[in-house]
């Protein structure tokens, strides 16, 4: 499993509609009777299903072309109400519930066989001793190598019950003959924060990549951490984040937030308002915060934003969110597949709503990341266009927009050599992790004597890695690839990525933000206050 850790704009979206949701039960004032009562419109449907299946020429599933009806009809109402397959359910499911059962190693397929990039800190592959660089040739009996298996059977094969056993055979350099391994399988977290560190004496750092239902805790945790460190700010960076639970949201604003302020407010179609309010639990009501956002921050991240903004608590640095104003509630199917139906529109204290139009249709909507890119305003604040209409006023007088995502206090353009296209595609698609993988192969003795902060601060990438990473790609691609303009960015996400195989747990982040424009920017800010 490749590190990936940025997304093209029009895939967010893609990722956005699949992955976004407000958990909750049914609760609709319509009798059972007369919801799911048989009617023309319904019977129009099955019928022609049914005669398909029966009469038509060929042999047909039926299935796909229930699937097909769904989403066909689903498009024609928003853009985040979405259908999840039975056959995608259980992936979706963890990746919001945050963790699964299984061994705890991150690997990709390397020559046809798993290769391990790093054992999970404390998982229970690292209990028993595997490392990065092994090989797991079987798994109870069973061959894990060859170019028969795809990464989906080979994750059946590791991942199981609860505290159930697999027996593990592991390739390791320089070992005569095969390792053998009992490994007891275990919960393994999907981590939604990414990293939690000290930028300044006071200033601390939290990346959150997504609102999962483990998310507050690891939040919690990060913010304790910070505070024992010394924190009397906190950075909390929601770039790229496409959202997830409402509440979880709701949960993180609270401990900002003095009690009885508004968080948010829900309206649905039969004008039903339900209000959040910010409780006594915020340990972090005196502390001075910062919002992180940029253009793919969408849903809960824009709650965030947006109930502190319109509190006139902290400053949101960056560029204009998403704009995602749309609560989906999860419905079950009865078939192992589900719905997320678009059920109520959320508002900000001050009463705005951030969604966007999509009157255009789907593809328009997703779209408007390159309309935003083509007119100049991920570069200039003076280009965002606002609706005079749209304008609302926090307590404190500040004016605040409506109508298409929150807009920052401080303005940061986008970096076009950190963010260069070419470097994040060579990222997403894992050109930089297997490199770093196959020179750490070389030797990974050569950085036992590394400590993670020595590392962090002190390590330099030669420019050998760099045209060695150049030759690696020419012979992996069609095209001549040349680093001329983006040297020095490169090396970066070299070391970035070193630094997550050698050390995980944030190391990425704490290496890649060192050339950050919009860290630099809340560090000026801190600074002067």
């Amino acid at each position: 499993m490749s590190y990936q850790k940025k997304y093209l704009p029009l895939v967010l979206g893609v990722a956005i509609a699949a992955g976004i949701f407000i958990g909750g039960k049914l609760d609709f004032t319509d009798a059972p009777d007369r919801l799911f009562s048989t009617n023309s419109k319904k019977d129009k449907l099955n019928r022609l299903i049914d005669y398909i299946e029966y009469d038509y020429v060929d042999d047909i599933n039926t299935d796909s072309i229930v699937d097909v009806t769904v989403n066909g009809i689903l498009d024609n109402l928003d853009p985040h109400s979405v259908y999840i397959p039975k056959a995608d359910m259980e992936r979706v499911a963890e990746e919001m519930k945050g963790d699964f059962v299984g061994i705890g190693v991150s690997f990709y397929t390397y020559r046809d066989t798993i290769a391990v990039i790093r054992a999970i800190e404390n998982g229970p592959s690292a209990k028993v001793g595997i490392k990065g660089g092994d090989r797991i040739i079987t798994a109870n009996g069973d061959s894990l190598f060859g170019t028969h298996l795809k990464d989906g059977e080979i994750i059946k094969k590791l991942k199981g019950e609860m505290n159930s056993k697999v027996k593990l055979e592991v390739y390791r350099r320089g070992e005569p003959e095969l390792l053998k391994f009992t490994v007891k399988r275990g919960t393994i977290p999907i981590k939604s924060v990414d990293a939690a560190y000290m930028l300044t004496e006071k200033l601390g750092y939290i990346k959150i990549n997504r609102f999962a239902e483990s998310t507050y805790k690891e939040f919690k945790k990060g913010i304790e951490k910070l505070e024992a460190l010394g924190a009397t700010e906190i950075a909390i960076d929601l770039r790229d984040n496409p959202g997830g639970f409402l509440g979880i949201a709701e949960s993180i604003v609270d401990e900002f937030l003095e009690d009885d302020k508004l968080i948010l407010f829900t309206k649905n179609k039969r004008g039903d308002v339900e209000k959040s309010y910010a409780t006594s639990k915020g340990d972090f009501e005196d502390g001075k915060v910062y919002v992180l956002i940029d253009e793919n921050s969408a849903s809960a991240s824009e709650i965030v934003a947006g109930a502190l903004q319109d509190n006139d608590k902290g400053t949101i640095v960056g560029r204009r969110s998403y704009g995602k104003g749309l609560v989906q509630r999860e419905m079950d199917l009865g078939d192992g597949s589900a719905v997320r139906l678009t059920v109520s529109r959320y508002y900000t204290p001050t009463g705005r709503s951030i969604q966007r139009p999509y009157t255009n249709g789907n593809r328009d909507y997703y779209d408007e990341y390159f309309d935003r890119l083509n007119s100049g305003e991920l570069l200039d604040p003076e280009k965002i266009k606002v609706d005079d209409s749209l304008k609302f006023t926090t307590p404190a007088g500040k004016i605040v927009y409506g109508g298409g995502g929150i807009i920052p206090d401080v303005f940061v353009p986008i970096d076009n050599s950190m963010q260069n296209e070419t470097l994040s595609f060579l990222q997403r698609r894992g050109f930089f992790g297997n490199f770093v993988f196959e020179e750490l192969e070389k030797d990974r003795h050569v950085y036992d004597d590394l400590q993670r902060q020595d590392f962090i601060d002190s390590f330099e990438v030669g420019d050998d890695l760099v045209f060695a990473f150049q030759d690696y790609l020419n012979l992996r691609t069609e095209s001549k690839v040349t680093f001329v303009a983006y040297h020095d960015e490169v090396k970066q996400y070299i070391k970035a990525t070193l630094a997550d195989q050698l050390f995980g747990a944030g190391a990425f982040e704490e290496v890649y933000n060192q050339r950050d424009i919009m860290i630099d920017e809340v560090i000026k800010l801190s600074d002067d206050n």
